[in-house]
């Protein structure tokens, strides 16, 4: 398997922590891209959070079968806006209530969907009433093939990153057609390489009310100096100002500062090296002084404040304290990113 695949205890116990369709986006008809080495290469701009001017458009939902159990239904969809990349989506509805607000669950590199089928985390994350909406991001899980083995996550970090933003806006846009959800209360919880694009979505799309981040990566500079995702064979390919350039405008500590009106908690291992010291301290600092930032010494620390679901609470609370409101304009609230810092920073 690809580089990252183990994380050891922390990994493990951090697993259990959590452990005919519409046309919805507007766009060109299918066919505006090109053809690549790989097929079918989608015009579409990975550096811009903003789906103004895509290309992309949404294909016919598959449905892929329902789950009927006492507490939650579970359905498995596939929806698809590039050719070649379809996406496993999971809408787990909580039993008894109409129309729940949604929480889009997003984990990091790498991840699978197995969670979303286990009947325990599904209990968890639908509790108190809240639907729950589960995918991965681009080059992840089932979503990477057709590559050869050297293009991965982080080599390719500028798609995988616009790609999963350009998906978030896509799937609210499909959840929003409809008639069994809130989405006037929109919430994410983002692990990771998750919690990154979780920061950037919302910073492009007010239909995100809340995040909740655990270790989100960003900081681009130190985080490729210094984070143990990165084989060293690799490192110095990532630190050139050509590869840093690219990815200027995707660094969450460039948008945190922006999202003035959302609700927003960061988690942060602190001896978790995923994400370096240097790189937790500059997300920290660039969040809103409204933000909450929590801080624990391990893994074992984390998950004895938050197993059993509690995990997942503080993001269902801020969704259930909003008041009613008219619906929010699928409208981008920022087309150009913030000025970004330039490549290679250092203390």
């Amino acid at each position: 398997m690809r580089r990252g695949l183990s994380r050891h205890l922390a990994g493990f116990l951090l697993l259990l922590l959590v452990c005919p369709g519409p046309v919805w986006a507007q766009g060109p008809e299918p066919g505006a891209g090109q053809a690549g080495a790989r097929g079918y290469v989608p015009s579409e701009d990975w550096s811009s959070l903003s789906l103004v001017g895509s290309h992309l458009r949404a294909e016919q939902t598959g449905f892929g079968g329902k789950d009927d159990l006492p507490q939650f239904t579970r359905e498995l969809l596939q929806v698809e806006w590039r050719q070649g990349d379809p996406v496993d989506l999971y809408v787990i509805r909580p039993k008894g209530v109409a129309k729940p607000p949604v929480v889009l669950y997003l984990y990091g590199y790498p991840s699978e969907t197995d969670r979303f089928r286990n009947n325990d985390y599904c209990v968890r994350i639908t509790a108190n009433g809240f639907a729950a909406i589960g995918f991965v991001s681009a080059l992840t899980g089932h979503r990477y093939h057709d590559r050869p083995m050297k293009e991965w996550f982080v080599s390719e970090l500028q798609e995988a990153l616009g790609s999963s933003v350009h998906d978030v806006q896509m799937i609210l846009s499909y959840l929003s057609t409809r008639d069994d959800l809130d989405m006037n209360k929109v919430g994410m919880f983002g692990e990771g390489s998750g919690g990154t694009i979780a920061i950037l979505a919302a910073a492009v799309d007010p239909r995100i009310k809340a995040i909740d981040l655990l270790d989100p990566w960003g900081d681009w500079p130190d985080w490729l100096r210094d984070s143990s995702v990165i084989p060293e064979n690799e490192r110095t390919n990532y630190l050139k100002p050509e590869f840093l350039k690219k990815v200027a405008g995707l660094d969450p500590a460039q948008w945190l500062p922006q999202l003035k009106d959302e609700r927003i908690r960061i988690q942060q291992v602190m001896d978790d090296t995923t994400t370096p010291k240097i790189a937790k301290e500059r997300i920290e600092s660039a969040a809103p002084a409204s933000a909450t930032v929590l801080r624990f010494d391990n893994t074992m620390r984390l998950y004895d404040v938050t197993s059993g679901g509690r995990i997942f609470e503080w993001v269902k609370n801020q969704l259930r304290s909003l008041s009613p409101s008219q619906p929010a304009a699928i409208v981008q609230k920022s087309q150009s990113p913030p000025r970004p810092a330039e490549p290679g920073h250092d203390d």
